[in-house]
């Protein structure tokens, strides 16, 4: 029988993420729209949503945070091809954007130095493993399989190499830190639900030192540059930024910001989270036909939370079928207007992944999971005869 109530948002998706509660488009009516992105007027909102963001997070002061193109992917793509070739570099990956890294590293950078440290989805590479004389580039939670790093104890205060965070999907949401990290980027339309295309950029006073050092062998293209003869460009990090950007998104970003702060600043925001997993972990425990794709808490993502059908049935099926029952599975609460979004990465195990993040609200989770019993048993009927 299907739940009587649905979710008063049923926005899960893990990117562009649920906008932040009470939002609606009236937020934006102090936007600098018709102006130029180098007018004082549009570059002072640049300038807001960079010392809000510093603020927020806590930032050490002599961290230098920009706003780049092409969102979360142009930050990192920016560092890794500005940054590395100095040292061996280690790559961490156990998703298929820290693979997408790898790629660009060993396939297109073509460094000879570059060593692999893998896991499959679910798990997490051997942190021990990492030689802190070499660069490391990693992300810190895996936006496609529902695993982040623990904490940042494995990381060397004392490194000689950069250590280089992708932080889309942990930002505003995890508690990173700071100190032991070199570069770390993120997007607005993932933890804080704002709009896609821009790309947060954040270098230490390490990672600087580097630019202005070390010159890449390869040429880079003018929107990759952070250096000009030489120089580190002061002026990206202070409002100029590389192209124009959207300043709709800008205005967008900075209401999310304000929000955060308003209901009690990164704390409250991680806390939002935290509480958003733990409904989800009090519902798995109590079934067996569902479990969490990252089984180690310790690791296990309270953005993205990915979950596997565990069910003797469905694992008796082929591939191609599991693929099947799980999308159909997404689709009917899709359909229902139950959940929206919610089916697993093209490139991960079948299965479903719910978005947990600060904009989304605990009541709606909870709205969700009569559906999900629902919609399980829809799918169970439908395939289960297959396997048997």
């Amino acid at each position: 029988m299907k739940p009587n109530m649905r979710p008063a948002r049923p926005d899960f998706s893990s990117g562009p993420c649920a906008k932040r509660p009470g939002w609606t488009p009236e937020v934006l009516l102090d936007v600098a729209v018709g102006r130029s992105h180098r007018s004082k007027t549009a570059k002072k909102k640049i300038v807001e949503a960079v010392d809000r963001t510093r603020a927020l997070l806590g930032i050490p002061a002599d961290y230098r945070i920009g706003i780049v193109p092409a969102s979360d992917t142009g930050a990192v793509e920016m560092a890794l091809w500005s940054l590395l070739g100095a040292r061996p570099v280690d790559m961490l990956t156990w998703e298929s954007f820290g693979e997408g890294w790898v790629t660009d590293v060993v396939k297109q950078i073509k460094l000879k130095d570059a060593r692999v440290l893998k896991a499959p989805y679910g798990a997490i590479a051997d942190l021990k493993q990492v030689d802190w004389k070499h660069d490391v580039v990693f992300t810190w939670n895996g936006t496609t399989s529902g695993v982040k790093v623990p904490n940042g104890d494995w990381i060397a205060a004392d490194r000689e190499g950069l250590a280089i965070c992708d932080a889309t999907s942990a930002v505003f949401a995890m508690d990173l830190p700071w100190p032991k990290l070199d570069v770390v980027t993120w997007s607005w339309q993932k933890v804080m639900g704002g709009e896609g295309a821009h790309g947060m950029l954040v270098l230490s006073p390490r990672a600087i030192q580097r630019l202005e050092s070390y010159t890449p062998i390869w040429p880079l293209p003018k929107i990759f540059r952070l250096t000009s003869g030489g120089k580190f460009s002061e002026a990206i990090f202070k409002g100029d930024t590389i192209n124009t950007p959207s300043l709709l998104c800008v205005e967008d970003a900075i209401d999310g910001l304000r929000w955060g702060e308003r209901i009690g600043g990164l704390k409250a925001l991680m806390a939002r989270s935290e509480a958003n997993l733990a409904v989800l972990e009090k519902f798995v425990a109590e079934r067996k036909w569902i479990a969490f794709l990252a089984a180690e808490k310790a690791v296990r993502s309270n953005t993205s939370v990915c979950l596997n059908i565990t069910a003797p049935w469905f694992a008796a099926l082929p591939a191609d079928k599991q693929a099947a029952a799980a999308k159909k599975m997404a689709d009917l609460l899709e359909s229902e207007k139950a959940g929206y979004d919610i089916g697993s990465y093209r490139d991960a195990p079948p299965g479903l992944r719910i978005w947990c993040g600060a904009t989304v609200e605990k009541s709606d989770l909870q709205a969700l999971l009569p559906w999900l019993d629902w919609a399980y048993g829809e799918i169970e009927r439908e395939f289960g005869k297959v396997a048997a």
